[in-house]
């Protein structure tokens, strides 16, 4: 089963269609039951171009960007998974694709509401990174939630240097590293951003164009990965001379998935993208929160990817319903939100909720296993 876990890490984000094959079971339907936080939430769509990147044959770089934000309250109808599933109508295949994967889904409402006035004030910043080849939805509710907090959440596909899907290599990464800076680029403009306070969060693929990102772009105050690939490819990290993770002075959240620890990556994984030095364990001059989550399979760190009708029984964790799974994304929001208030809001309380153990936090035992480093701390992460 574990190599299929690692495949699944490295195929990252799109996962296959389901069909009627052997292997497949029935997941429950996903809602994202987390209370929001005191603002309604607005959701801004521009289409953007980086004139200082050519893509293909084309002089600039096509960008359909998002931005949630903290709004004023407002009766019109919120989008739906339909809704967000639309703005990839563009493009065919991407769009079929996604219809396929959460057809049953597409009526479900989220919270954002299109084009909403946004509410008095100026609000950190949080630039999220996609998995490979994925829209900039895929974790709409967390961006939503954020949102919700007080935090303008602005995304951007995941597209090669110059494809549309993602090329797993440097320059692939490199690609989307520079769409973080552009898009914190962009942010600039919006009067109700607070340039003082940046954060990168990213799912799979995308949790290496974070830290390349930051490793160049001085702006970025703090990083979270859902399951990031910085774990599993230390060999890229290597590769690109100017990433140091033993020099990083930002703190940094990590959700992993519980059961895989570096001696199983080891084992599984011998590719030269995959040896290297652990950037965890490098990362000793930030402040480093490790977040196991016993029950959660690497998609389910995808709110989108949770509302395919099916899924692999081979992706089940042992000991673990896919439910139960389903049910730790609830926790990644809240630890992402406890971070990002502690760091970019400088929280007090939030900052005692990373240190303390999970179940002071309400966390039932069977959820998830969380660990602080302080910087400047030498212990070594599982």
């Amino acid at each position: 089963m574990m190599g299929k876990v690692l495949l699944a890490v490295i195929m990252i984000g799109m996962c296959a269609p389901a069909t009627a094959a052997s292997g497949m079971a029935k997941s429950s339907p996903f809602t994202f039951a987390e209370e929001p936080g005191r603002f309604a939430v607005g959701l801004r769509v521009a289409d953007l171009r980086d004139t200082s990147r050519a893509f293909g044959k084309a002089h600039s770089r096509p960008l359909q960007t998002l931005v949630w934000y903290p709004a004023l309250t407002n009766t019109s109808p919120p989008m739906t998974v339909g809704d967000y599933v639309r703005l990839t109508v563009s493009e065919p295949e991407l769009h079929t694709k996604w219809m396929s994967r959460v057809g049953e889904s597409l009526d479900g409402r989220l919270r954002a509401i299109r084009n909403a006035s946004p509410a008095q004030g100026r609000y950190p910043v949080v630039i999220y990174a996609p998995s490979d080849s994925s829209v900039s939805w895929e974790n709409a509710d967390i961006c939503e939630y954020l949102a919700s907090h007080g935090y303008i959440v602005i995304a951007s596909p995941s597209m090669g240097a110059d494809t549309l899907d993602m090329t797993d290599d440097l320059p692939g990464i490199e690609a989307q590293a520079r769409d973080i800076s552009f898009l914190i680029d962009y942010a600039k403009t919006l009067s109700d951003s607070d340039m003082s306070a940046i954060a990168v969060a990213a799912f799979s693929w995308g949790g290496l164009a974070d830290l390349f990102a930051a490793a160049r772009d001085e702006r970025i105050d703090a990083l979270v990965a859902l399951d990031g690939s910085m774990r599993y490819f230390p060999g890229l990290v290597k590769r690109a001379d100017y990433v140091h993770p033993e020099k990083m002075h930002i703190p940094l959240l990590a959700f992993t998935r519980g059961e895989i620890t570096l001696e199983i990556i080891a084992s599984q994984l011998s590719a030269p993208e995959n040896i290297g030095p652990s950037v965890l364990n490098a990362w000793t001059h930030g402040d480093l929160l490790t977040v196991e989550m016993f029950a959660m399979a690497h998609q389910q760190f995808s709110s989108m990817l949770e509302r395919r009708p099916t899924h692999y029984v081979d992706d089940e964790i042992p000991g673990y319903t896919w439910e139960e799974g389903s049910a730790g994304y609830v926790w990644v929001a809240r630890y992402t939100l406890y971070f990002l208030d502690a760091y970019l809001k400088h929280d007090v309380s939030s900052l005692a909720r990373l240190k303390a153990a999970p179940a002071t936090n309400g966390v039932p035992r069977h959820v998830m296993n969380a660990s602080f480093r302080p910087a400047n701390s030498p212990d070594v992460v599982p």
